[in-house]
This record gives structure tokens, sequence and C-alpha cells, in this order.
């Protein structure tokens, strides 16, 4: 079982797991805008079949670990499962119904959140530190020539890219409390897991359907699964182990400029 500090410098293996998790997570935003799938639906495809991939490396040799997790980190893993799922519930849409570029845009202020949660944690910021946070939230905004709309479609998309802002600095909070304690392969089975059971439920209620789609959306979403989830979020999940929160949200922000391009050399 890992007890490792997250405040600890990060090494080598940690910064090359940032590098990864960035181009990997640069790739989702015009994928999701790319296929022809409901955005709920994605969400529930990308967490499930996530799941799916990461049982037999993780059920069988981590079994021990499993039963042996206490119930305050299982909340844990739950919560920051429901957490990502309100993200993905929140931000996925809003790519759909906006632009790439001004959604990624505003969920990039998740290192603003993510910083006045550490506040409430009593692990408040420097002032150097909230001044790096807005330079870095001003600059991916404006490396995306981000057009805020003022259409009620518009409006609708950047309150939900907001909100995903906000629930993914609590999804990595959660996480960043349960990593000193579990293995990233534990921590994200049980953390995908409960994303798509909480995704699957709202689908079903909503009538959001969840197959019938044409070649080009199934690939779309296999490569997100891949690419974005398995190795963008596992790999900053990875990294909470040795950085804290709000280093890992400073630093995901260079998804802005990846997304941005990808979505113009695609779409």
């Amino acid at each position: 079982m890992n007890t490792r500090s997250p405040h600890q410098r990060p090494g080598t293996p940690t910064v090359l797991a940032l590098i990864v998790a960035v181009l990997a997570v640069s790739s989702s935003a015009p994928l999701i805008a790319f296929a022809a799938a409901p955005a709920l639906a994605i969400a529930f495809w990308r967490n499930g079949l996530a799941t799916v991939a990461l049982t037999p490396i993780t059920y069988g040799p981590r079994r021990a670990e499993i039963r042996g997790i206490s119930r305050r980190d299982s909340l844990f893993c739950v919560l920051a499962g429901v957490a990502l799922a309100a993200h993905f519930a929140t931000w996925m849409p809003s790519v759909q119904l906006g632009s790439v570029a001004t959604a990624t845009a505003l969920v990039a202020t998740q290192p603003v959140w993510q910083g006045l949660i550490a506040a409430g944690q009593g692990r408040r910021p420097s002032t150097a530190g909230w001044l790096g946070i807005g330079l870095a939230v001003a600059g991916a905004a404006w490396t995306t020539g981000a057009d805020f709309g003022v259409s009620a479609q518009a409006v609708l998309a950047d309150v939900l890219a907001l909100l995903g802002a906000v629930f993914a600095a609590v999804y990595t909070a959660l996480g960043e409390q349960v990593r000193t304690r579990l293995s990233t392969t534990t921590y994200t089975w049980i953390c995908y897991g409960s994303c798509a059971a909480v995704l699957l439920a709202v689908c079903l209620v909503g009538g959001v359907d969840l197959g019938g789609y044409d070649q080009r959306t199934w690939l779309a979403i296999l490569a997100i699964v891949v690419g974005a989830q398995l190795l963008g979020h596992s790999m900053f999940n990875y990294a909470l182990n040795r950085a804290s929160a709000t280093t890992v949200s400073v630093l995901a922000l260079l998804e802005v400029p990846g997304a941005a391009l990808l979505a113009w050399v695609w779409l």
C-alpha cells in the first residue's frame, strides 16, 4: 500500500506522467465534438469501458489491498467518482453545445476552485501562488481565442463548462486525500466504476441512447477511453501521489492550447 506524501518534490516518473496526461486529455474535447453521440452516453462509455479494462489488472493483483481499504478511503473513492460524473455531465455537454475553445477555456478555471478548496482545508496558497494561478488561467483563455457567445445556448454551454471546472476541482481534491494510501489502479478502478454507475443511472432515467452509433463514433469513443481516460485521467491520478491537487490542476492547463490546436486541425 502506498504511503508517500503528495507534497514531496515530483520526480522524473511524475513529470513524465504529467506530460503523458496533458497530451492524452488534449484529445478529449475535439473527440467529444467529433463523435455523433449524446455527451452523457460518451461519458458513461469512457468510464464504463475504462473500468472493464482495469478490472483484470486490479481486482486480482490488488485484491488484498481492495479488501483492506478503510471505510473512509472507500467513501472518498466513491465520492470522487460522483464528482467525476458531475464533471463529465456538465463539461462534456458544454463542448457539444458551444465551442471547443470556449468550453476548454472555462473548464481551465479549475485551479482557481482548487486553490479555494485548499484554502478551506487550511492550506491557503501564497500570494505568489494566487498570482500564478490567475496568470495561468488568463493565459489559457487567451491562447484559445475563446469567444463567449450571448445566445441562450452559448450561455448554457458556458455555465455548464464553469460547473465542470468546479466539479473537476472537487474530484481532484478528493483524489489527493486517498492517493497517498491507495495504488493508482485501485483508486482509479473504484473511482471510474462509481462514476460509470452514476452516469448509467442518469442515462437510463433521462432516456439517453447508449447504442446505435455509427462506426466513426464508436472509434472516437474508444480513442477517448484509451487516451483521455486511461492515459490522461489515470496519469493525473498517479501524479497526485507526488504533487498537490493545486499543482496538478495548474499543469493541466496545458490541455487548453493542445485541445484548441487539435480542434482546429480535426474540425
